[in-house]
């Protein structure tokens, strides 16, 4: 799907990528990728269903916050689950890649859910969500870059893949716009060639791998009516060269080949995300196992049900959790803590006065890691 066009770098000729247009592309593939398309749809309802039908209300969360630390990690950003809640709960970075990794939670948890029509805005929101504690210049965020971009080596020169030239990117993404607002063509195939394109133009300074993931759960979540989508980049990260291999081949022309391996990788994705969600289950079932014997209406019992989205909590983020005053809360964190549901954090906040205790659902943590 992408031709070239020559530019001049440094003052010498080099071939930067020009995509075709995808606005009136008609998709011609084999009818193996065609079935596996098709069943990899199949498999995005069926996750979809037992998202829905499962008592577990918070399922949708934790498979969204699998995918954005799963997309940071194929990035090379990583943090320990623990430090990626506390960042997420407290609004502090507390140093390494946390808070970026948080950052990328809540856009991957935004965007799913967001119906706009794609658009330069709506990437532009997206872009902003992820970069808030991101290491580049601040009039790159929100925005198209404005020189050019490539992926791998230290020059164009030696790059695996140099990007659309600064200049073109705006009508390449207008393209794009149009092709991700088609409904002739099936969610999967739209979903794989939609993020191909888009790393391919890599219209960003950084974040393009994580925005271009974000996009696939946004148009598979809203072409198969599903609240979420499965967790792709959980099985890209096990295969992070069969994923470059893909995005090469696309841009060889070689569409059938990539569209078949997003295809069997989404299949394999909705199947990892069963098992998690059977996995959480379980951690859920312990919880309200140890505190079976406290009151239905206690402050700790109805902290349980919300530790899956919230999995470190502070007496004050806990009484706002549960409606309760700070005292109730601090009483339900020290059953939960002596029930084994919670361990108190080693973390300390920059704060003038007596800092708050945070506490982490360790079970939740270590199964998200």
């Amino acid at each position: 799907m992408a031709s070239t066009v020559i530019i001049e770098w440094e003052g010498r000729p080099l071939e930067a990528a020009n995509p075709d247009a995808l606005a009136d592309w008609a998709p011609e593939l084999s009818e193996m990728t065609v079935r596996r398309s098709e069943q990899a749809v199949a498999s995005v309802a069926r996750l979809g269903d037992a998202v829905r039908s499962s008592p577990f209300v918070l399922t949708a969360q934790l498979l969204q916050r699998a995918e954005g630390v799963a997309s940071s990690e194929i990035e090379a950003l990583v943090a320990p689950g623990q430090a990626v809640a506390f960042a997420q709960a407290a609004g502090i970075d507390p140093g390494g890649d946390a808070a970026w990794i948080a950052d990328n939670l809540s856009v991957v948890s935004a965007a799913t859910g967001d119906r706009r029509r794609i658009d330069t805005g709506v990437l532009f929101d997206w872009h902003r969500q992820l970069m808030r504690h991101g290491r580049i210049d601040p009039s790159h965020i929100g925005a198209w870059r404005d020189r050019l971009g490539w992926v791998g080596g230290h020059s164009p020169r030696v790059a695996a893949h140099v990007a659309v030239p600064a200049d073109r990117i705006a009508a390449h993404m207008d393209d794009l716009y149009l092709f991700c607002a088609r409904d002739d063509i099936d969610p999967v195939t739209l979903a794989a060639v939609a993020h191909a394109q888009f790393e391919t133009i890599h219209p960003f300074a950084d974040g393009n791998g994580r925005i271009g993931r974000v996009l696939v759960s946004n148009l598979l979540a809203r072409r198969c009516n599903v609240t979420v989508a499965p967790p792709l980049s959980l099985q890209i990260r096990r295969d992070v060269g069969g994923y470059q291999a893909g995005l090469s081949l696309y841009r060889s022309g070689h569409i059938d080949a990539w569209v078949r391996w997003f295809a069997d990788t989404l299949i394999t994705a909705a199947t990892i995300a069963q098992i998690v969600l059977h996995d959480a289950r379980a951690v859920l079932d312990t919880w309200e196992a140890s505190v079976g014997d406290l009151r239905a209406d206690s402050a700790a019992r109805r902290l349980v049900t919300e530790l899956g989205a919230n999995p470190v909590v502070s007496a004050e983020t806990a009484a706002g959790l549960c409606g309760v005053s700070e005292q109730a809360a601090r009483n339900a964190l020290g059953q939960l803590t002596e029930r084994g549901v919670l361990t108190e954090l080693d973390v300390t906040e920059p704060v003038v006065g007596r800092p708050r205790r945070w506490y982490g659902a360790l079970g939740l943590l270590i199964l998200l890691d």
